[in-house]
């Protein structure tokens, strides 16, 4: 008789030949608005945030020059010429232009060679992880020895609606690449999609609608949980099989409680979970909190990343560290360097950065 593992298996998604990360960076923008701020502006500061305080992209920033932060720090780590990456894909649902890719622009400006594939990805918060499930296709089947992945938002939240409180900017860039050179290897993967209609935006409509309730049961947990569930059973491991977890976090509790619920305990989840410093980063949100993570991880550390995205869907991955993380790490900047690094502005400041004042 076929075992419920057996079957998932044929749902397993592991390349030909082993992939892994050779190169990582994060970039998150220097401005904070407090929660609080927000709060003082739309409920006289009765109401609660469900984060302390969200990073905001400034005047000269958008998801292209934020990519290319992030993007220079993978390729310091990965230590490779630049001419071997064979594609650059970037993951937004804030791309700064709505015909003309924000990828050749990337590609361009980390020197690559025009004889790539470049694409734009978009999958709401899980664009990044689709553009990361590519990567491994790619050079796990041999077609390229290396591509380059990023996730990254300047989120839009409408004026006073629930998402201001959240909607932040930043994210995070990978080079993947041969096993033998990565500093993390990707053990298998897994996606779970639906038709769940919680979060949509409409062409040529500046914000986002979403749908309440949908947001969370519907849409988020079951998502992520099928995700997680799904490969772990296919993977035979359990919660006390990783040293770290990192999940998409469009608040600080939701994480918290899809945690819970597969048993992890929260010294697992601490590191990646960084909401509470920089808001929900969209495309790039669970992808930054992975960089957190292979800033202190130890060679032989399991780690499990579950992504999300609105409309809706999933991507699971479970990686292990490997003995090239200390060398690579060294090479750019820390997530953490870019999160302390923090001037805190009001709600004026924010609204004139972000185009919150429309004609």
């Amino acid at each position: 008789m076929t075992t419920n593992r057996n079957r998932a298996s044929n749902f397993l998604l592991q390349p030909d030949r082993q992939v892994g990360i050779v190169g990582y960076g994060a970039y998150v923008p220097r401005y904070r608005l407090p929660g609080s701020e927000i709060a003082r502006i739309w409920t006289d500061g009765l109401g609660g945030s469900p984060v302390k305080e969200k990073a905001v992209a400034g005047l000269d920033e958008d998801v292209t020059t934020m990519s290319i932060e992030a993007a220079r720090n993978a390729l310091a780590r990965a230590n490779i010429n630049a001419h071997k990456i064979r594609a650059v894909w970037v993951g937004s649902e804030s791309h700064p232009y709505a015909v003309k890719p924000t990828s050749t622009i990337v590609a361009e400006s980390i020197g690559t060679s025009p004889n790539i594939q470049a694409a734009d990805w978009e999958f709401a918060c899980k664009a990044g992880t689709e553009a990361i499930q590519a990567s491994i296709g790619i050079v796990g089947s041999g077609m390229g020895a290396y591509t380059l992945s990023i996730g990254m938002d300047t989120a839009q939240g409408r004026p006073g609606d629930a998402l201001e409180y959240t909607a932040a900017s930043g994210g995070a860039a990978f080079i993947l690449g041969p096993a033998d050179e990565a500093c993390a290897v990707y053990q298998g993967s897994y996606s779970f999609v639906t038709d769940t209609p919680d979060f949509w935006r409409r062409a040529d409509v500046p914000y986002p609608s979403h749908g309440d309730r949908f947001t969370g049961e519907p849409a988020y947990f079951r998502h992520t949980l099928s995700a997680a569930t799904a490969l772990m059973e296919m993977m035979g491991t359990q919660a006390s099989d990783y040293t770290y977890a990192v999940f998409h976090q469009p608040n600080v509790k939701f994480p918290q409680r899809a945690a819970k619920t597969l048993g992890f305990m929260p010294e697992q989840i601490e590191t990646g979970l960084l909401a509470n410093d920089i808001g929900n980063v969209y495309s790039g949100s669970c992808m930054i909190g992975l960089t957190a993570i292979l800033d202190i991880a130890q060679p032989g550390d399991r780690i499990l990343m579950i992504s999300y995205g609105s409309g809706a869907g999933s991507d699971a991955f479970d990686l292990r560290v490997t003995e090239h993380i200390e060398a690579v790490r060294n090479r750019a900047p820390k997530t953490r360097d870019y999160i302390n690094r923090r001037t805190v502005i009001d709600y004026a400041t924010y609204a004139r950065y972000r185009g919150k004042l429309k004609e």
